[in-house]
């Protein structure tokens, strides 16, 4: 393909950390795009069928998604995933890829509150705001519960300082595509809306496709994580004053620091 068409796709660094679960599936989706296109490389990396409400699930080019209808709708209603060819949407594709539970989990919670919304509800609310957070900048942490309970307090110094050695037993999958898309080109900043995984869980991300219900997502069960503060991950963060900074590292607000936990 011409190189103009693969915009920010050579950018990809697949060696970096925080793309360790995504490599295996990326590095060659991405070999592929180079060589047939991104619609076409999405539907060829298709392993096994991914089921939906209308079918079985496949990608196609964003300008046949109808005008004024929702995307996640039109996802429900066809089983066709609009996809432009950034790096936005390629790691959205990537997500249905790797974890397809989840994304279909996320789609039917989506679609019903749009559907709420046609029959007189507020056309957005805590439950579609949470879904929007989790899909396009979710991670999930599974960690001792010395490490969740310092996160959901924003006690830094505890979670990347004091126990920095407790992070040998932790696991992090990012898997908001937007964010992974920010991470492309890192930056200190960058922070994602955790989700804590219960102990004992081998797929983090088919749990919570399972346990995920507009209840739990109303309550916002989320914590800032800023993920080039995770040991290991950035080789600034090896100096304790890395994690001094509080325009990254902030304080917990009354109401976040009170919040009970999903388990």
């Amino acid at each position: 393909m011409n190189p103009d068409e693969l915009p920010g796709l050579d950018a990809i660094d697949w060696s970096q950390p925080w793309l360790a679960p995504w490599r295996t599936r990326g590095e060659p989706l991405a070999a592929q795009v180079r060589r047939v296109g991104w619609v076409d490389a999405l539907n060829a990396a298709v392993d096994a069928p991914i089921a939906l409400r209308a079918g079985c699930l496949r990608f196609i080019a964003h300008g046949e998604l109808p005008a004024g209808m929702a995307y996640e709708s039109f996802i429900a209603r066809t089983a066709c995933v609009p996809t432009r060819p950034n790096l936005h949407d390629f790691f959205n594709g990537l997500a249905w890829l790797a974890h397809p539970a989840l994304k279909r989990r996320l789609n039917e919670l989506q679609a019903d509150q749009l559907a709420l919304a046609c029959v007189g509800a507020p056309s957005r609310g805590p439950v579609r705001d949470a879904l929007t957070l989790l899909d396009e900048n979710g991670a999930l942490l599974q960690a001792p519960p010395v490490l969740t309970d310092a996160l959901q307090r924003r006690d830094w110094h505890t979670l990347f300082v004091t126990r920095r050695a407790d992070w040998a037993e932790a696991r992090v999958v990012l898997f908001g595509h937007a964010l992974l898309e920010k991470l492309v080109r890192p930056r200190k900043a960058i922070t994602a809306h955790a989700w804590a995984v219960p102990a004992g869980c081998e797929s983090m991300t088919r749990w919570l496709a399972d346990a995920l219900t507009p209840q739990q997502l109303a309550t916002k069960p989320f914590t800032p994580l800023p993920v080039l503060g995770v040991p290991g991950w950035w080789a600034e963060n090896r100096s304790p004053e890395f994690y001094d900074d509080t325009t990254v590292f902030r304080a917990a607000q009354k109401q976040t620091a009170a919040r009970r936990p999903l388990f």
